[in-house]
């Protein structure tokens, strides 16, 4: 079995993980569950994390009026915010398996269509690449709506670093 990570240093103390985790690195309810409680930018705008496996993520937020840019409109940084969480847990979680972190190196967005007031989105990704020192994943944001079929409003591409993560200090 791979270990999310070679021990307790390697991840925050301030996560403050129960005591079973550290033995069952597995866990990953528990690790999403926590980490949705200290996220301060996907609190700020009501996203939630989950975590189908390793090198997958999936978030989910409705647009609010502070999202928007004009009357009804919600501003790209928004929706590139969202994209770059999505792509940086998917590629984080395929990472952690190893021990290591990761950081944005680069990230691309293509817009498909509008997001209005009140939309539901859905947020996905998967790594396509890991690589010793860069991963590479995809993602795709959805319009859920209950009266029609998820549309694509818009998808990315972003490359990671990889680095152990005792190089950081946590």
């Amino acid at each position: 079995m791979r270990r999310i990570f070679a021990g307790a240093a390697a991840w925050p103390s301030s996560l403050a993980l129960p005591p079973y985790v550290s033995s069952h690195p597995t866990d990953w309810p528990a690790l999403v569950a926590r980490y949705n409680q200290i996220n301060r930018y996907g609190l700020a705008n009501g996203m939630v994390l989950t975590v189908p496996a390793p090198g997958q993520a999936e978030y989910r937020m409705t647009i609010g009026e502070a999202h928007l840019s004009s009357p009804g409109t919600a501003h790209g940084g928004v929706l590139a915010g969202l994209l770059d969480a999505v792509l940086g847990a998917a590629a984080l979680t395929q990472a952690f398996t190893a021990g290591d972190l990761v950081s944005t190196i680069e990230f691309k967005i293509n817009y498909l269509r509008p997001v209005l007031l009140g939309d539901a989105l859905r947020a996905v990704a998967q790594v396509e690449h890991m690589g010793k020192s860069i991963v590479v994943v995809s993602g795709t944001i959805y319009r859920a709506d209950a009266a029609s079929p998820e549309q694509a409003v818009a998808r990315g591409l972003g490359t990671f670093n990889r680095y152990p993560a005792s190089k950081r200090q946590l």
